[in-house]
């Protein structure tokens, strides 16, 4: 199970029932999708007609990818490596799907997003889960990768900067690194690029950078879920290797036919809302100020960095060893909705909570208040 999903749910019924929850379990952004999104939307049914589109979707969401990936990040994409997906999900399912066979060994960090290991489980992967720690910020580093690739090969890696649940980042430099030694190795390596845009940089000094800055053999997966509020949109894009865009593209014909149209036209208006976005990001950075402040104070010990995302991923062992149980009581109890380690790390996970700060202002307030009386009681 995906934990987070579960608490998701209880909280929900709860909520029906007209209890008052605040939700800190799951990564939603609070905010609507742009208003240049919901015009391009509304506009595209005043016509009357939502079609299939090509399996890699629409041109000229294609093009308009290809000019933000040039703006922000100075890389030239041709439009027909970008191929357009039902939600990052989509993505990382052609992904594993294209490049590995039943048994291969796949890497990804631990803690880690839970999906990319259940995923690669019903895909018949071994999923390595490699632990990380302090000393590389919570990050697969080549030595890392070269150790457990010399227990037996590695057929690819996944890496996610920002990353779920603890919103570390890669330097650019580790970023270089690591992708140099797995095209060295002959590793495919994938970026999951999905909280890209919510980099809190001003305060951390580490800037966001995309794996295709240093390698035409990576694979990018991204989202319009997070930095662009349109998670219920279900609308994502991959960059692809030349070579593997039509062996995609052939999966992709049965799987998904393609990524809903009408999502693809709001995309492109979300695409030229920056200046929207950006003050929704503020909102977080006002979030995570508080969450950084408060939970401390409430004598969770240990707050990995934040560099980025809408995470603090916490050690509430000074609390419980079972954050399952805590997570449950916290809803329970208090009212608030957060997500226990488990899906993240199943060996350290116990110990471990995870707060989502993509919801508004005022219920991040309440829902500290409310956990700092729960605490108080225990």
């Amino acid at each position: 199970p995906f934990h987070a999903m579960d608490v998701l749910a209880k909280a929900t019924r709860k909520r029906l029932a007209g209890e008052d929850i605040a939700f800190l379990c799951v990564g939603q952004p609070a905010a609507p999708a742009p208003k240049a999104a919901l015009d391009a939307a509304r506009l595209m049914l005043e016509g009357g007609v939502v079609s299939y589109t090509d399996a890699g979707g629409r041109l000229d969401l294609q093009t308009a990818l290809s000019r933000h990936m040039q703006s922000r990040y100075g890389v030239s994409v041709d439009p027909a490596r970008i191929f357009i997906t039902t939600g990052s999900s989509a993505g990382f399912n052609l992904a594993f799907l294209t490049l590995f066979n039943p048994g291969d060994r796949v890497a990804i960090a631990a803690p880690g997003y839970p999906a990319y290991r259940n995923i690669m489980k019903a895909l018949s992967l071994e999923v390595v889960e490699i632990p990380t720690g302090a000393e590389t910020r919570y990050a697969l580093s080549p030595d890392l990768l070269r150790a457990e690739h010399a227990k037996g090969p590695l057929a690819g890696v996944l890496v996610a900067s920002p990353a779920n649940p603890t919103g570390t980042m890669m330097t650019p430099d580790a970023l270089r690194a690591l992708i140099a030694y797995c095209d060295d190795a002959g590793i495919r390596f994938i970026s999951d690029e999905i909280y890209h845009g919510l980099a809190y940089t001003d305060e951390t000094g580490i800037d966001e950078q995309t794996a295709l800055a240093f390698s035409d053999k990576a694979i990018v997966i991204n989202s319009f879920s997070k930095y662009y509020c349109m998670t219920g949109w279900r609308i994502g894009w991959m960059v692809l290797p030349r070579g593997m865009v039509r062996p995609v593209e052939r999966l992709a014909q049965s799987l998904y036919i393609s990524a809903p149209e009408l999502s693809q036209v709001a995309a492109i208006g979300a695409l030229a809302a920056s200046d929207e976005l950006e003050r929704v990001k503020h909102g977080y950075a006002k979030n995570r100020a508080l969450l950084l402040k408060r939970l401390p104070q409430m004598g969770f010990a240990n707050i990995m960095p934040v560099d980025g995302a809408f995470y603090a991923y916490a050690d509430a062992s000074p609390f419980t060893n079972d954050t399952m149980q805590f997570a449950h009581a916290l809803l329970d109890e208090a009212g608030v909705a957060a997500t226990p380690g488990l899906d993240f790390d199943p060996a350290n996970g116990h110990r471990m909570m995870r707060f989502s700060f993509a919801g508004a202002h005022d219920t991040m307030v309440q829902a500290m208040d409310r956990m700092e009386h729960f605490l108080r009681g225990r």
